[in-house]
C-alpha cells in the first residue's frame, strides 16, 4: 500500500526527482538574474556613505545606479588661466582655528576650483578625481533646475509662477501639492510634509533611496505626500520639492530634463564633458539631486550667475530670474539663526542659498559639502567636491567652515 502511493504521487521514479529539481533550479536562477542586480544595488545604496567606499560612489555614481548621460558641446568653453594663488592655511569658525589641510582630510575633499574675473587661480584635484571625471552634485542640481525653470517661463512655457503646479501636473492633484503655488515650491516652502533625515530608516528621504534602489516612481513619490503647514508660510527644506519641479518642466516642454539640460545649459555653456543623470524605473531623472558632472561644468553654471544670466552675447536665463533666484523677498526666507519661520540659518531664493551675514554671495549647495559659491562683487566663483562621511554629525560646522573658507580665498584675492 505504501509503495502503491508512493508511485501514485509520482515520487518514486528518480527522473520525477530531476524534473522538480530542475525547475527548482530554473526558478532561482531566473530569481538570481531578476533580483540579483537591484539586491546589490540595494546594497550599495545601504552603505552609500561608509567611509570606505563613499569616494568611490561619489566619483562613480553610474556604478551604483541608472544614468541617462548628457553630450559636451560641440564647442567646449574653456576658462583661461590666470596666477595661481596659494590657499590660506588656516580657517577661523566660532572662534576656532583649523589648518586648511586638517579640514580636507577630515571631509575627504576631493576637487576645488576657483575662478577670478573668468580665470582660473586654483584648481586641483584629489582622492581620485580628476579634470575630465564626474562627481555627484547632491542638492547642487537644484539649481540647475531653477534655471531650466526660468528659462521655460521665459520661452513662454508657463504663464506666472504663482500659478498652482497643479494648472501643470494634474496628477498631483489630491497630494500636498494641490493649490500650491510654482513659487512656493521654488523657494522651499510648500507647506509639505517631509522627513529629509538620512540618519532615520523610515524618513521620506530614505524612501526615496529605497525606490532607486529596488524599483519605483520618483512621481508616485510626490503624489503620496501631505500637507504640514500652509504654502508660503514657512521655509523647510525638502528635497521632494525639487522632484515636482522637475515633473513640471517634463510636462511643459514635452521633453526629459536631461535633454532639456543638454539643450538649454549645456550646450550654450560649452560644457566641456558629458554629465550623467540618475533615473529611476520609469526613466524619470532624480532632479533633486542626481547630476554628476566635472569641476570645471558646475563652475559655469556659477559663472552664469555671476554675470546675470549673460554667457558672451547671449542671455541663457532671464536677468530678473537669475536676481530674483538670489534674493530672498519674504521674512521666512531671510538668513538668521533665530528664524522661527525656517528650519536653518540660510536664506533661500530660488533653489539658491544665501549665507549668514551675506555681502551679495549666493550658493548652490549638495549633501557632503558640494559648493558652487558665488560673489559677485569680487567677481568670483569657486567650486568644491567634496566625500565628506562625516557630514549628516554637523552638518552646520562644515558648512561654516567652507563658507570661512570661501571667504578667506577672497580676502586673500584682494
Amino acid at each position: 500500500m505504501w509503495v502503491m502511493n508512493r508511485s501514485a504521487l509520482g515520487i518514486r521514479r528518480p527522473g520525477n526527482w530531476k524534473v522538480a529539481l530542475g525547475g527548482v533550479l530554473a526558478c532561482i536562477l531566473i530569481a538570481g538574474l531578476v533580483l540579483g542586480p537591484r539586491l546589490l544595488r540595494l546594497y550599495r545604496v545601504v552603505h552609500l556613505f561608509d567611509e570606505d567606499v563613499i569616494v568611490q560612489n561619489f566619483l562613480h555614481m553610474e556604478d551604483v545606479f541608472p544614468v541617462t548621460t548628457i553630450a559636451a558641446s560641440s564647442e567646449p568653453f574653456r576658462f583661461p588661466q590666470g596666477a595661481t594663488i596659494t590657499l590660506p592655511a588656516q580657517l577661523a569658525i566660532n572662534g576656532d582655528t583649523v589648518d586648511t589641510q586638517v579640514h580636507f582630510d577630515h571631509t575627504k575633499v576631493t576637487g576645488l576650483l576657483v575662478i577670478k574675473d573668468g580665470q582660473i587661480v586654483f584648481e586641483e584635484y584629489y582622492r581620485g578625481h580628476s579634470e575630465d571625471g564626474y562627481h555627484m552634485s547632491w542638492s547642487v542640481a537644484k539649481s540647475f533646475v531653477s534655471a531650466l525653470v526660468g528659462i521655460a517661463f521665459a520661452e513662454g512655457a508657463l504663464d506666472s509662477i504663482d500659478d498652482p503646479v497643479t494648472k501643470y501636473v494634474p496628477q498631483l492633484q489630491g497630494s500636498g501639492y494641490a493649490g500650491v503655488r510654482i513659487k512656493d515650491i521654488l523657494q522651499m516652502s510648500s507647506g509639505v510634509r517631509f522627513n529629509e533625515d538620512y540618519s532615520d530608516f523610515s524618513s521620506d528621504v530614505n524612501r526615496l533611496r529605497r525606490i532607486l534602489a529596488w524599483g519605483g516612481s520618483l512621481d508616485e513619490l510626490a503624489e503620496s505626500l501631505e500637507v504640514e503647514v500652509p504654502p508660503g508660510t514657512r521655509h523647510h527644506y525638502v528635497s521632494i520639492d525639487t522632484q515636482v519641479l522637475g515633473m513640471l518642466l517634463v510636462r511643459i516642454t514635452g521633453t526629459s530634463l536631461s535633454q532639456y539640460l543638454e539643450e538649454k545649459l549645456w550646450h550654450p555653456l560649452g560644457m566641456e564633458y558629458p554629465a550623467t543623470f540618475i533615473v529611476d524605473d520609469d526613466g524619470m531623472e532624480l532632479a533633486l539631486g542626481g547630476l554628476s558632472a566635472s569641476l570645471r561644468d558646475y563652475a559655469k553654471l556659477g559663472y552664469l550667475y555671476l554675470n546675470e544670466g549673460r554667457w558672451g552675447d547671449e542671455q541663457v536665463v532671464p536677468r530678473q530670474w537669475v536676481l530674483d533666484s538670489v534674493t530672498p523677498d519674504a521674512p521666512h526666507l531671510l538668513p538668521g539663526k533665530d528664524n522661527p519661520q525656517s528650519n536653518t540659518a540660510w536664506g533661500y531664493g530660488y533653489q539658491w542659498w544665501i549665507p549668514l551675514n551675506p555681502d551679495g554671495e549666493y550658493m548652490a549647495v549638495g549633501f557632503g559639502n558640494q559648493f558652487i559659491y558665488v560673489y559677485p562683487k569680487e567677481h568670483l566663483v569657486i567650486v568644491k567636491n567634496t566625500a565628506n562621511h562625516h557630514y549628516s554629525s554637523d552638518i552646520g560646522y562644515y558648512h561654516g567652515m567652507d563658507v570661512a573658507l570661501f571667504r578667506e580665498i577672497a580676502s586673500g584675492l584682494r
